[in-house]
């Protein structure tokens, strides 16, 4: 039997699931159970995830399952995870990514350009707020947490279908909407030239105990490997950068013909100072690009923003909590 730690939220249960199946699939008649956590972030929904440490805190929980030894796999979104893994745990396996852009849905207004002056859009993640602010100062971000259903209805309609919306469009990773049967209700999505994804968006990560060599050869079943390129090379940048949930970093990398390209940035909260980079390199040395472009960022400008953040009373989370 092969016990995969996960999270309870819709979501969390569909990719569980689904790397369930890839793995029975593998291995006809391999029992796969769901062991579900919940963790301090699923607790904590009142306040905004910058104030209580991070996405780090959808992580934890779940890895001490696997140390206590109560699972032999845990499925995370892989933006989810830190830079640093817990000490004795791996990546054994990333499979295929999902589309990594952003989705707007607005079914008033359709894109972006058609929301009126004003209008309310709510997000949960500081990256996507400081980008919408850069691109429409005049909009009002609302900080909205909870799983992706109840982000959803609050650009659809309120407690019932007859209610109206409290927002006037939301702001979600499209793939949890693919995942979860969700896109139909998408009416824009975001070039990353347009809005750069967060680190490894779309991406899942298996994650194992570094000595089950039996688990581990299982999730290598499942790597892909251009996924694996790309992954490595956003979180090369992000373990570099040294930002958190609380300072707005995104990066999206394609892999192709044996070459990665990086794009990243780190902004202000506010969104009135993007600092952008670019480098394309070999895919075996996909995680010192990220790296590299890193250090550029910091050298123009990047370092002062994470600096004045700090200065400011932000409590900056270990690399990678978010």
């Amino acid at each position: 039997m092969l016990r995969i730690a996960t999270r309870r939220s819709p979501l969390a249960r569909w990719q569980a699931n689904h790397v369930a199946e890839l793995l029975r699939a593998l291995e006809p008649g391999l029992e796969v159970v769901l062991h579900e956590v919940v963790t301090r972030g699923d607790r904590i929904l009142e306040v905004p995830l910058a104030k209580v440490g991070g996405k780090g805190l959808f992580v934890k929980e779940i890895e001490d399952a696997l140390l206590a030894g109560l699972a032999e796999v845990a499925v995370h979104s892989m933006k989810d995870l830190p830079a640093e893994l817990s000490q004795g745990l791996v990546i054994g396996g990333v499979p295929e990514r999902e589309d990594p852009r952003d989705a707007l849905v607005a079914p008033r207004a359709g894109s972006l350009g058609g929301l009126p002056k004003g209008a309310r859009v709510g997000t949960s993640s500081l990256r996507r707020g400081a980008q919408l602010r850069a691109l429409r100062p005049d909009l009002r971000i609302e900080v909205v947490r909870g799983n992706v259903e109840t982000r959803l209805k609050k650009a659809l309609h309120g407690s019932s279908p007859s209610a109206e919306p409290s927002l006037d469009a939301v702001v979600l990773a499209h793939a949890g909407l693919i995942r979860l049967g969700l896109a139909h209700h998408v009416t824009y999505l975001f070039p990353p030239e347009e809005m750069l994804p967060a680190v490894a968006q779309g991406a899942l990560a298996l994650e194992g105990r570094a000595g089950d060599g039996a688990t581990l050869a299982r999730l290598l079943a499942l790597e892909h490997p251009k996924t694996r390129v790309e992954v490595e090379a956003e979180r090369g940048f992000l373990r570099r950068i040294g930002g958190s949930c609380q300072i707005p970093v995104a990066a999206h990398a394609t892999a192709f013909g044996g070459e990665v390209r990086l794009r990243a940035l780190v902004a202000s909260v506010d969104g009135s100072r993007l600092v952008r980079g670019e480098r394309s390199g070999p895919s075996g040395g996909a995680r010192e690009l990220g790296e590299l472009v890193a250090e550029d960022l910091l050298s123009r400008g990047a370092d002062r923003i994470l600096r004045e953040a700090e200065a400011q009373g932000v409590a900056l989370s270990p690399p990678g909590r978010g």
